[in-house]
């Protein structure tokens, strides 16, 4: 073996929280999020108040999360090289929202169903992918009027089983034309161009990380089968699945081989 992967990231742990307290200990990176609810998220001295798709990222500091009521969290803490220099950035804990990194809450919950079922291997890597997801989670994401935030947040949640905006726009409880109407003038595009742009990030995440099927990908991505996921792929990206499959693995080789030599050699 070359190298071993936990040297550049691995798992210290991952907790799903349930409307019970949770203290975990001090990890070199650490991220609680909220999926649903509201929660008390403390570390470092710092106290936020968390709702849902709201997060807490601390360095080298214990950390705690108090649900109030009913709540759904999850918390991870990770080493490795790549961890300790993602802690070093981050002078004191950092609270944010998932817009600014919509993929964070997919990846922590593919990591909290993998405990137990997959490889070391496969938990390094995918803890190494949360990294690279959480790395924007310093900037400011754009401030959105209530039903537009609220539209975003159950896409976000729900791409893979949402019909489409009608049903969206039921869930909501308004009209498809006044969710459209509120949603483009927030966003710059309507409710089922941002869908499809949330399904397509979810399978790049896919392909770049799993050897999945194609037709597995467009099942948990919300699309209707492999063909129909190749076109509105191609047109989004601009290369087929496979080519962008082939393109993240070499990707990834590399930026492993300079993680690693950073690691040991400097």
């Amino acid at each position: 073996m070359l190298f071993e992967e936990h040297v550049l990231c691995a798992l210290a742990y991952c907790r799903e929280i349930y409307g019970v307290a949770a203290h975990m200990e001090a990890a070199p990176f650490s991220v609680a999020l909220v999926s649903s609810g509201h929660a008390q998220a403390q570390a470092g001295g710092t106290s936020a108040e968390l709702c849902a798709g709201e997060m807490l990222l601390t360095a080298n500091t214990p950390l705690a999360l108090i649900p109030a009521g009913e709540c759904h969290a999850l918390a991870a803490g990770f080493t490795g090289a790549a961890a300790q220099a993602a802690s070093e950035k981050l002078l004191r804990p950092l609270r944010s929202d998932c817009a600014v990194c919509p993929m964070a809450a997919q990846l922590l919950g593919e990591l909290s169903g993998a405990i137990g079922r997959v490889a070391a291997s496969e938990i390094s890597a995918l803890s190494y992918h949360i990294l690279c997801a959480l790395a924007h989670a310093d900037e400011t994401a754009p401030h959105l009027p209530p039903l537009a935030a609220d539209a975003v947040l159950a896409i976000r949640q729900n791409y893979a089983g949402l019909y489409g905006v009608e049903e969206l726009s039921a869930q909501l409880g308004v009209s498809k034309s006044h969710l459209v109407r509120v949603f483009s003038a927030a966003l710059g595009q309507t409710p089922g161009q941002y869908l499809t742009q949330v399904r397509v990030e979810a399978a790049k995440s896919l392909l770049a990380r799993r050897e999945y099927t194609l037709e597995v990908i467009a099942t948990l991505c919300g699309f209707s089968g492999a063909n129909y996921l190749c076109k509105v792929f191609k047109k989004h990206t601009g290369q087929t699945p496979a080519a962008y499959r082939a393109s993240c693995a070499r990707t990834q080789r590399a930026d492993t081989l300079n993680e690693l030599e950073r690691a040991l050699y400097i």
